[in-house]
């Protein structure tokens, strides 16, 4: 079992803060808390880290991963451009469960999409969002086997899969529950690939 660091106090934040740094900096895999459901977390450049993700997971290479980013200015680290409709809805949306799909950025590496595309996300988190501003964008995929449910808590995927992790960072229960929505900015026009917290109608009335 790895390491859990609970985020309760801000001595216990400030701890976590540089244990999953230095973590993720050293090719580690750790599991994060967001708005939605937990996530296992890699750095976005770190393509054998990746690779890890994928095998954890059990997760076909032929299945994209996310990135999560620690605020708005982080979009071009990951982003080829940011089209209009794409910012129209972060302003509304970000942060929170809304994953926009739009041209990546040429230097991420090649296993983290299988195509040009890639989706993009600040979580409503704060513990999450400022461990992103410090390492920079992380490729994230939910905490669970390939067409298991993600999990929601701890407890729902340290026993089976935390040996495969470096570190576990504790926030308590998600307060979603539900994945994030996920829209393409990159049809004309805009498509809801997978309606979660948010209805899908409302997405594209924005």
């Amino acid at each position: 079992m790895s390491k859990i660091y609970t985020i309760t106090t801000n001595e216990e934040t400030q701890t976590a803060l540089s244990s999953a740094c230095n973590a993720l900096k050293n090719g580690g895999i750790i599991a994060i808390p967001t708005d939605t459901v937990y996530g296992f977390a890699a750095l976005v450049h770190d393509k054998d880290a990746i690779n890890k993700l994928y095998q954890i997971k059990e997760r076909s290479q032929n299945k994209s991963i996310a990135v999560l980013l620690g605020d708005a200015e982080q979009a071009h680290l990951a982003a080829h451009e940011f089209p209009a409709k794409a910012q129209r809805l972060a302003a509304r949306y970000w942060p929170g469960a809304l994953t926009i799909i739009i041209r990546k950025k040429s230097d991420l590496p090649d296993n983290l999409t299988s195509n040009d595309l890639v989706g993009l996300r600040i979580p409503d988190h704060d513990f999450t969002r400022e461990l992103i501003r410090l390492t920079g964008p992380l490729a994230v995929t939910s905490a669970n086997h390939s067409g298991e449910p993600p999990a929601k808590s701890v407890s729902e995927f340290a026993d089976v899969l935390g040996s495969h992790l470096d570190l576990i960072i504790d926030g308590g229960p998600s307060r979603g529950g539900i994945p994030s929505s996920v829209i393409n900015c990159e049809t004309e026009p805009a498509v809801v690939l997978r309606e979660g917290a948010i209805p899908a109608q409302e997405l594209l009335s924005c």
